[in-house]
């Protein structure tokens, strides 16, 4: 069997032509989903980066795993302890070992590994090629070697190749030859001129006024991405910016589904696509980032071609990325892991069959310190550390009828708050029954004096939102963030 796997970092479905986007941003990715089973309500459990890849590979919430955030102790793996054996059970058990033990000889093109300390990533793979610049490369730059991987070893039988492009996360670095495909389409028309003239009242890193976390310099070198949108025009920029990195993504992937076409494998080479987090485009009053538990962070496009399954189809039930490492293992035929929290979609690859959840957990510690549930037509977000963003303690957003987040329905619908509520207990308690250790990460995190991309950065930054006027919103920055001051 052959097993392409394509990891595309920082990708939102619905900027995907086959979830339904208007640009054409993805026509390669769009003919696997022809020939595949495309999953509308995908999320990744944990966000972003580091954390989103824990849980995926160990098959482990991160309130589990231990990894929740960027840096310190709730960024590393939590230790095995007195059971470990000669070898870690959980890294035995992971993503890549299960393609291992059906026989596949493993390979990986990323600097994931590299780029977050994150060794524990490579357990399970025959050979790893790190492209070596931390996340830093284009898509020019991760072509060669994986083009060179294949033309070296296509043809042979039983292989698993995961290929991580980084593009389009930030900061959008297409090459400007490319110019821009989407010059003449609209900027989305969610965000008008009443919605943005809100945007600008933002405070927090990230916003329209401070695109580049807590300043508003663009990098050098990089004119795709922008340092802080003052009007519309600027936000359309921003959001070309992302789609056009999709595009150049997407012509690269073409390449590598042509070269197997050419070869004549790849009617039998089971295809995944998907990514580790999607990108706020101005949702919740930011930009170019993934720094929420909301849905537009946390949902994330999964695509699967496999032989002998049932193609052309859509499955609508709600799903984490950490389901996909037991669902490998039913299709291999793979003993299942027992401390996976993952469930099963096999029969929904093979026959359609609903195996949706009821509702998910998804968390995110490394911008803010929020719990979200998404259930019904629902996402409800409770926020512990608002990262300086001046977030309410509750939100509630119907997606169905509000997708970007704009109307918080917490104070209106106390009963959808407290059904969420309940979902969030139950799960706490059910995690924490069933953990290894006595310890939230979450409250780690809080302990540590919050989120990694938060904590230490609020004094500079007030200096400088008085500095541009906004001293309201660095008053109530000093008096809910006490602590940044002491």
């Amino acid at each position: 069997m052959r097993i392409l796997m394509l990891d595309l970092d920082t990708l939102r479905p619905d900027h995907l032509s086959c979830y339904g986007y208007s640009r054409k941003t993805s026509p390669a990715i769009d003919s696997v989903a022809e020939d595949g089973i495309l999953f509308e309500n995908y999320h990744c459990s944990d966000a972003p980066c580091l954390p989103s890849r824990a849980a995926l590979t160990t098959g482990r919430f991160g309130i589990h795993n231990g990894v929740v955030n960027h840096g310190g102790l709730a960024a590393d793996l939590r230790l095995t302890g007195i059971d470990r054996g000669f070898k870690d059970p959980r890294l035995e058990n992971n993503l890549f070992h299960i393609f291992r033990r059906a026989g596949l000889h493993t390979a990986s093109v990323s600097p994931f590994a590299e780029r977050h300390s994150a060794f524990w990533f490579n357990a399970g793979f025959n050979e790893i090629i790190n492209t070596g610049k931390s996340g830093g490369e284009t898509a020019d730059e991760i072509l060669p070697p994986a083009m060179d991987w294949l033309e070296k070893n296509a043809e042979k039988e039983n292989w698993f190749l995961h290929i991580n492009f980084w593009d389009p996360h930030t900061p959008y670095r297409a090459p400007m030859e490319l110019g821009n495909p989407f010059e003449k389409d609209p900027a989305p028309a969610w965000i008008t001129e009443e919605v943005f003239a809100e945007h600008l009242k933002h405070v927090g890193p990230h916003s329209t006024n401070e695109i580049g976390m807590y300043q508003d310099s663009a990098p050098a070198g990089l004119p795709r991405q922008v340092g802080k949108a003052a009007n519309l025009k600027e936000v359309k920029q921003v959001i070309d910016g992302y789609d056009v990195d999709i595009f150049y993504m997407d012509s690269k992937i073409k390449r590598i589904l042509d070269f197997l076409k050419d070869k004549g494998l790849y009617e039998d080479t089971a295809v995944i696509v998907t990514s580790d987090h999607g990108e706020n485009l101005g949702e919740l009053g930011i930009y170019s980032e993934h720094a929420t538990a909301d849905e537009i962070t946390t949902r994330i496009p999964m695509i699967v071609k496999w032989p002998d399954c049932k193609s052309s189809r859509t499955d609508k039930g709600l799903h984490y990325h950490l389901d996909l490492l037991p669902t490998l293992a039913d299709l291999l035929g793979s003993k299942p892991y027992e401390k996976w929290d993952g469930q099963s979609y096999a029969k929904a690859l093979k026959d359609g069959t609903d195996c949706g959840r009821d509702y998910l957990v998804l968390s995110q510690c490394a911008h803010v310190c929020q719990r979200s549930v998404r259930f019904g037509d629902y996402i409800y977000i409770r926020t512990y550390h608002d990262g300086f963003h001046l977030f309410e303690k509750e939100m509630l957003f119907n997606l169905k009828e509000d997708y970007h987040e704009q109307r918080n329905l917490a104070k209106d619908r106390p009963d959808l708050c407290a059904d969420a509520c309940r979902y969030l207990v139950d799960w706490n308690q059910d995690m924490l029954m069933t953990a290894d250790s006595d310890a939230d990460p979450l409250w780690t995190v809080m302990l540590e004096g919050g989120p990694f991309h938060a904590k230490g950065n609020l004094k500079q930054y007030i200096k400088r939102l008085e500095a541009t006027g906004r001293v309201e919103g660095a008053r109530l920055l000093r008096e809910r963030h006490p602590e940044e001051f002491r």
